[in-house]
């Protein structure tokens, strides 16, 4: 690549890049502006994130404006530490999510989760006490078992409903303790559970406990989160390739840079 190619490109992929961080910016204040604290908890990362972005472009940006080989070598450094991060990230994040895997029920359309199945580091973050109680109340405040009643109008539509792991987990008892459903919402407890299942104790039918405190709605949630870090995995894998290629543009600026001051003190 020419060397005016090369610092061409490095300078306005990184003029792009510094505008996406202020984009970010502007996210994450907004996010602590129109979400609750469940969210809000969000933010930090996100300004982080973008603050990182930032640092790197603008170094980037100035260092190809003015031919400034400190500033490509300062910016090559930070971005081969960003490459190696989401590398690592990318690794542990498969990992974790190789395990976990649902478990089909008689007359569900749905799976059901077991704790027990997924990766140590997830049942170490959902059996903390304190982390559970924050997402127990961000559970509570959502809107996914309190919609329930709205989505299905009837007993039949609801036993035919594919449940989303954390509706399923944690907004009904586990099927093994065999409660009969009244409505989406109302389980008629005066049966004896067939099963010595914990959760089948835990479950009440108030929308402040549903099953929130069940094993049962932790496994909902690990699917939840083994979902969402598949997908940012799979995203990771795509930055990660975006981010070589600007890093071998940015080599070949450096690169050419170095070979025009030699030549030019020839």
């Amino acid at each position: 690549m020419s060397s005016g190619a090369s610092t061409f490109l490095t300078r306005w992929i990184n003029f792009l890049t510094m505008l996406l961080a202020v984009a970010v910016v502007i996210f994450g204040v907004w996010m602590s502006k129109h979400h609750d604290g469940c969210h809000k908890s969000l933010t930090i990362p996100v300004l982080c994130l973008a603050a990182i972005i930032f640092l790197v472009s603008i170094t980037g940006f100035l260092g190809a404006l003015k031919n400034n080989s400190i500033l490509l070598w300062i910016y090559l450094i930070l971005l081969c530490c960003i490459l190696l991060v989401i590398l690592m990230f990318t690794v542990l994040a498969f990992i974790v999510t190789n395990n976990g895997s649902g478990h089909r029920t008689t007359d569900l359309r749905y799976k059901e989760y077991h704790l027990q199945d997924y990766s140590p580091w997830f049942l170490k973050q959902l059996n903390n006490t304190h982390k559970w109680e924050e997402l127990r109340s961000c559970l509570v405040k959502s809107a996914d078992c309190i919609s329930l009643s709205r989505k299905y109008k009837n007993l039949k539509q609801y036993k035919e409903a594919k449940l989303t792991p954390i509706e399923g987990g944690c907004c009904r008892p586990p099927s093994e303790c065999g409660f009969p459903a009244v409505n989406s919402s109302y389980y008629d407890l005066s049966f004896h559970p067939i099963s010595s299942n914990k959760d089948c104790k835990v479950y009440k039918n108030a929308k402040a406990i549903k099953c929130y405190n069940c094993d049962s709605c932790k496994a909902g949630v690990a699917e939840y989160m083994k979902m969402e870090w598949t997908v940012v995995a799979i995203f990771n894998v795509g930055l990660f390739v975006i981010l070589l290629l600007i890093y071998f543009v940015g080599c070949c600026a450096r690169r050419n840079l170095g070979n025009r001051r030699r030549f030019s003190k020839v």
